[in-house]
C-alpha cells in the first residue's frame, strides 16, 4: 500500500519520528514509508542537519540513517504520551522535589503548555492533582498559578488577584517582572499598579490569578534576585542588623541561606552581611552561632542585647564550674 502523499514540512517531521522511533533505517525503508525517492530522503535529511538534528549516514551492508548525539539541541518532536510525561515531570521540578530546576522548569513548562492540546493538559492536571509529594511545612504553590504568571510574563500582560497578606485580603494589579525561587518558595517581583511602586508577592498567597491580555510596556526594572533577597530578609521585619563577619563572602553564604539575609564583600577575608528581625535577643542568638568572629555595626540596641547575654552566659557557667579549690 503506497504511503500518503504529504507536504515538504509533514514529510520532514514524519521523517523525523521515523528516525526517533528505532537505531537505524536504510533509504529505501525511509523512501517507502514516506512515499518519495531516495534522492527526496536525501534531501529532506539535509534539511533536518539544517535545523540541528545530526543525522548520520553510514554506507555498506548494516548502514543507513541514525539520528546521533548533537551539540546543541534541536526541536523536540513527542507523541501525546511523551508529552504528557515531560509535563507532569516538569510540574513536580516546578514545585521544588528536583533540586536547582524549578525556575528552568517553570519557563519550559509555560512553552509547552502552550502549545499543549485542551485533551493532554487535562490528562496532566490529572496525573498532578492525584500525585502527592512528601514535603516539609513549606506551603504548596498551584501550578495553573505558576503558569499563568510565567506566561504573563514573558507576553508582558498585566495579571489581577487576590492577595492573603498578613494584615488581610487585598486585590491587586500589577505589571509581572520576573517570578524568583529562594529554597522551595516563589516569589513574584512586579510593579503594583496601584501602589506605583515595586512590590514582590509570595505566590503560595495568591489566589485567582488572571491574565486578561492588557499589555504594558516593560519599564527600567531592579535586579529580581537582589530585590527579592532584600524584601524578604529585611523590609517585613522591626529590626535589620549589619554585621561584619572575618570569613569570605562565598564561606558566609554557604551558611546564611538567601531567605535570611544579605551578603556583601568586604575585602578577600571579609563579609558584610545585613539581616532583618523582630527580636533582638533572637537576632543575638542566631549572630553569636556563627562560627566566626563578628562585628555589630548597626544598630547599637544590639550591641547592648549582645552584652547582657554574655554577661548571663558568663555567670551560667561561672555556676556550672562550681567554686574554685
Amino acid at each position: 500500500m503506497a504511503a500518503p502523499t504529504l507536504g515538504p514540512t509533514a514529510r520532514i517531521l514524519r521523517l523525523l519520528d521515523l528516525l526517533q522511533s528505532r537505531p537505524t533505517w536504510s533509504g529505501t525503508e525511509l523512501a517507502e514509508r514516506l512515499g518519495v525517492t531516495t534522492r527526496s530522503v536525501r534531501r529532506d535529511v539535509e534539511r533536518l542537519r539544517e535545523l540541528g538534528y545530526p543525522v548520520r549516514a553510514e554506507h555498506g551492508a548494516g548502514g543507513g540513517y541514525q539520528l546521533g548525539t548533537g551539540r546543541r539541541l534541536p526541536p523536540l518532536l513527542l507523541d501525546d504520551d511523551e508529552a504528557v510525561a515531560v509535563a507532569v515531570c516538569l510540574r513536580l521540578a516546578a514545585g521544588g522535589t528536583v533540586v536547582g530546576l524549578g525556575e528552568a522548569a517553570v519557563r519550559t513548562l509555560a512553552k509547552l503548555d502552550q502549545v499543549l492540546p485542551a485533551r493532554l493538559r487535562s490528562q496532566v492536571e490529572a496525573i498532578h492533582r492525584s500525585t502527592v509529594t512528601l514535603d516539609g511545612p513549606t506551603p504548596s504553590v498551584d501550578g495553573t498559578t505558576l503558569l499563568t504568571i510565567a506566561r504573563a510574563i514573558r507576553g508582558n500582560e498585566r495579571i489581577t488577584f487576590s492577595y492573603n497578606a498578613p494584615r488581610g485580603p487585598s486585590e491587586r494589579r500589577v505589571e509581572p517582572y520576573r517570578l524568583v525561587a529562594t529554597g522551595r518558595r516563589w516569589y513574584l517581583l512586579a510593579f503594583d499598579l496601584d501602589r506605583d511602586d515595586w512590590r514582590t508577592f509570595r505566590l503560595d498567597r495568591m489566589e485567582e490569578v488572571e491574565s486578561r491580555g492588557w499589555r504594558f510596556r516593560p519599564r527600567e526594572a531592579p535586579d529580581a534576585a537582589e530585590y527579592v533577597r532584600r524584601a524578604i530578609s529585611q523590609a517585613p521585619y522591626d529590626h535589620v542588623a549589619r554585621v561584619r563577619i572575618a570569613a569570605p563572602k562565598d564561606a558566609v553564604e554557604r551558611v546564611v541561606p538567601a531567605s535570611v539575609g544579605t551578603v556583601a564583600a568586604d575585602g578577600p577575608r571579609h563579609a558584610i552581611l545585613e539581616a532583618g528581625g523582630s527580636d533582638l535577643r533572637w537576632m543575638a542568638l542566631h549572630l553569636g552561632a556563627l562560627p566566626w568572629d563578628i562585628e555589630v555595626l548597626d544598630p547599637p540596641e544590639l550591641l547592648d542585647v549582645m552584652r547582657g547575654m554574655a554577661a548571663r552566659l558568663t555567670r551560667a557557667a561561672s555556676a556550672a564550674a562550681g567554686p574554685e579549690g
